[in-house]
């Protein structure tokens, strides 16, 4: 049996729905900012429940994006974890700020109590990573940004839906960027993001950055960039909207049929702790294991596409040298880089290959 990481060829099969809608937008000739994309900004409002949002080419723009028009630049620093995308920290120093690490913690996520050491004179603002579908501590984290009077901003490109206390992903700081790259649980075809904020006047400052600072054909009132996002890939993030609750739901049923059949297996395999307040939407599933590269060739040899995310810390990868970490700095992150897995999980498995999945993972510990 062959169990696949992606799933695009299931979700597209039948491909003749979204050539139709393309097909209307054609006729248009809406191609840029059109219908569609004001639709789509509606839609995500309504969902996340939260008055603004600016479709943008990429979650890395989103992200970037909403530092700069707070005003984050040279001579700042922007805290975040290295337990994360290369998009993150790449945001970040695209801003001109030096980017300040705080290791994550067992749920691999940046861990809250060790922020506040982490704060000097320079700290403009915060970017907690929801990694892999999970949710940083966002209370605590907010309590620390009011105290010493700082921007966050949420990189959910991994949780749309999910929640903390009932309280969306991206919805807590000054704004949350979300990433509809084709293996997120909403996606399109190709890149795309958007930014969910309260603010009125970032939302102002987003909605002309990301068309060349333009108020109108003729007026420009601040030098932006073109990083809008497409209307051809709203048209595609619409239709999907649509089955977005049964994916999120799918991913998350996947999820705890494998916490179910690994919790027996504690010298082996560590599951990371599931809060009760989070929504947990399982963009991966990810555990810790030992023996890790040895599971990771079985199952490959054995038909199941598993990955690892990410094998190299980003404070150790050669673009992050002149920030001044070494081995040893971050042990939570790199411990994950040395032990973590990613195993299939998206919502067009079938009961047969998750059957399969377990089977192949328990059977190696068996030897």
């Amino acid at each position: 049996m062959r169990v696949n990481f992606s799933y695009l060829d299931r979700q597209f099969s039948e491909p003749d729905a979204y050539f139709n809608d393309l097909r209307k937008l054609v006729e248009t000739g809406d191609y840029t900012i059109g219908e569609p994309l004001d639709e789509f900004e509606r839609r995500i409002s309504d969902l996340m429940k939260i008055p603004h949002v600016v479709g943008v080419n990429t979650g890395t723009d989103a992200i970037a994006m909403s530092l700069q028009m707070l005003g984050v630049g040279s001579g700042d620093e922007v805290i975040t974890t290295p337990n994360t995308f290369i998009a993150t920290v790449g945001a970040i120093v695209q801003c001109g700020a030096r980017p300040v690490f705080v290791d994550s913690n067992e749920e691999m996520v940046i861990d809250s109590d060790k922020i506040e050491a982490a704060i000097t004179s320079s700290t403009k603002a915060i970017v907690p990573v929801h990694y892999t579908g999970g949710m940083a501590n966002m209370p605590a984290i907010m309590a620390i940004a009011k105290q010493h009077d700082l921007f966050v901003v949420e990189d959910a490109c991994q949780a749309i839906l999910s929640t903390w206390d009932g309280k969306m992903a991206g919805c807590w700081g000054d704004a949350g960027a979300v990433s509809l790259h084709p293996l997120k649980n909403l996606n399109a075809w190709g890149d795309g993001g958007f930014v969910v904020t309260s603010s009125e006047s970032l939302d102002r400052d987003l909605r002309l950055y990301r068309n060349h600072g333009m108020l109108n054909r003729d007026e420009v009132v601040m030098f932006g960039r073109n990083c809008r996002m497409q209307t051809f890939q709203a048209v595609i993030a619409n239709r999907l909207l649509n089955d977005l609750e049964w994916i999120t739901s799918r991913r998350i049923e996947i999820a705890q049929r494998y916490d179910t059949a690994f919790s027996d297996l504690p010298s082996d395999i560590e599951l990371p702790p599931r809060r009760t307040e989070v929504r947990h939407v399982f963009h991966l599933y990810e555990m810790r294991v030992q023996r890790r590269d040895e599971l990771l060739t079985y199952l490959h040899e054995h038909g199941v596409d598993a990955k690892i995310h990410y094998p190299i810390p980003i404070h150790l990868q050669e673009a992050a040298a002149h920030l001044g970490y070494v081995k040893g700095d971050f042990p939570q992150a790199e411990e994950h880089g040395r032990s973590a897995i990613s195993l299939p999980l998206h919502q067009h498995l079938l009961e047969e290959e998750i059957d399969y999945t377990i089977l192949q993972v328990r059977d190696f510990y068996s030897q």
